[in-house]
């Protein structure tokens, strides 16, 4: 079977998978475009002459029909195929289907980005904006579930379009909003999302599902404690004899034993030569490059066994957009490894320019996995890490220093701002 035309996305997009996931469940075949790069091709004058919005997923018919919009994508596939009864059997059918995909995407969809974004510091957080969104996030899948409650999919006795275009978008939020204690008081939900995304012909689109354990959130930067002055000693006294206590005594309250605190592991590995503290003084007050810099003091003291470096990339790059957003965002996830600052240092920046940028930088971690250091942010799997080789590969070695000297370019987008994490603020 011939293509019926061309789809512009990218894997990880949720309203693509939708989309794809259409097309296989109805027998059709989409192509993808040979080369595409995001946030580069859809900018491109050829892209805008057929899709003025330059947004994903678009789509181009073999016969030079063209539409962009996830949902009416979604439904013109569904369409080309009516024996697949996607749309139903009857124009209510259609219109209760039409219905429910709107409900997701207004309702869920809307409400389970603006959170992440949020929470993510892609926007200025806001304690009582988060909380009406999620309000209305919950109130929408109570629905879905009351709906579900009676019967097996949302509309007639089989698989239409709703149920594969809400599946797509409850995966997308069980993975950052709905919690497990929200995820046990939606089971038909939760039912309906495995049997839809586990389907023999679905599955290899949607992949594994991620549910978190609990919603993501907000982590405000740690406040620094203020140390109090010791009081001036009192003249010594002949000792008196103790009076009872009267009730409006000003004698402090007895201190509440603290909490004993939990062993970090990495605090278990063998001691290193390798010095954060020092490093961190070299990196500030060295140029980082040439004889003297701090690059050159970093490779004459860094302990190979005891640390490691890598590369860290945010994962949702197609949802950035201005650039002083997208530096918030970074500052907002050094925030958040409060906890681990003793044992990693980074530098981060914003590669591109508003509406075309990327999130891209170096990370020195303690030990040689990355995972135990930075999943003290609750945001840390928005990110893709890789270690560099920086003492035998000379590609990873030029990523490194780049980072560290905040002239990064990665696929031609150039540093415009960037960030460092160590183990104090700078």
């Amino acid at each position: 079977m011939a293509p019926i035309g061309t789809l512009w996305t990218v894997p990880q997009q949720v309203t693509g998978k939708i989309v794809r996931a259409t097309a296989a469940f109805a027998g059709i075949e989409l192509a993808l475009p040979e080369h595409y790069e995001h946030n580069v091709d859809n900018k491109k004058p050829e892209f805008l002459s057929k899709f003025p919005f330059g947004k994903i997923p678009a789509f181009e018919g073999a016969d030079g029909f063209k539409l962009f919009e996830s949902a009416a994508i979604a439904r013109y596939v569904a369409a080309r195929a009516p024996n697949s009864c996607l749309l139903g059997g009857s124009l209510e059918d259609a219109a209760l289907v039409d219905q429910w995909i709107h409900l997701a995407d207004s309702e869920v969809d809307v409400y389970t980005s603006l959170v992440r974004a949020l929470c993510n510091s892609f926007i200025p957080y806001n304690k009582p904006a988060h909380t009406i969104f999620t309000e209305r996030l919950i109130r929408a899948v109570n629905i879905l579930e009351a709906h579900l409650s009676t019967r097996t999919f949302f509309v007639g006795e089989r698989i239409t379009l709703a149920d594969i275009y809400v599946a797509g978008l409850i995966q997308k939020a069980v993975a950052s909003s709905l919690d497990a204690a929200l995820r046990a008081k939606l089971p038909n939900l939760i039912r309906h999302l495995e049997t839809i995304v586990n389907q023999p012909k679905l599955k290899d689109i949607f992949g594994e599902t991620t549910y978190v354990e609990k919603a993501i959130q907000f982590v405000p930067p740690a406040k620094e404690k203020k140390e109090k002055e010791p009081k001036p000693a009192a003249p010594a006294a002949p000792k008196a004899e103790k009076k009872p206590k009267k009730a409006d005594d000003d004698e402090e309250e007895p201190l509440v034993p603290e909490e004993p605190k939990v062993k970090n592991p990495l605090d278990d590995l063998p001691k290193s030569t390798f010095n954060l503290e020092d490093w961190k003084r070299a990196y500030s007050n060295k140029d980082t490059r040439g004889p003297g810099g701090s690059l050159e003091w970093f490779y004459e003291n860094f302990d190979y066994e005891g640390f490691s470096v890598w590369r860290v990339d945010f994962k949702y790059n197609e949802e950035l957009t201005q650039t002083f957003m997208s530096s918030n965002q970074i500052g907002g996830f050094f925030n958040r490894l409060e906890a681990s600052r003793k044992y990693l240092f980074g530098s981060v920046g914003v590669l591109g320019a508003s509406n075309d940028s990327v999130i891209s930088g170096a990370l020195i971690l303690r030990g040689q996995s990355a995972e135990p250091v930075v999943n003290v942010a609750p945001d840390w799997e928005s990110y893709e890490y890789k270690q560099l080789d920086v003492k035998n590969n000379a590609e990873d070695k030029a990523f490194f220093e780049a980072a560290l000297a905040w002239d990064l370019e990665v696929n031609g987008k150039k540093w415009v701002d960037g960030k460092n994490v160590s183990p104090d603020l700078f």
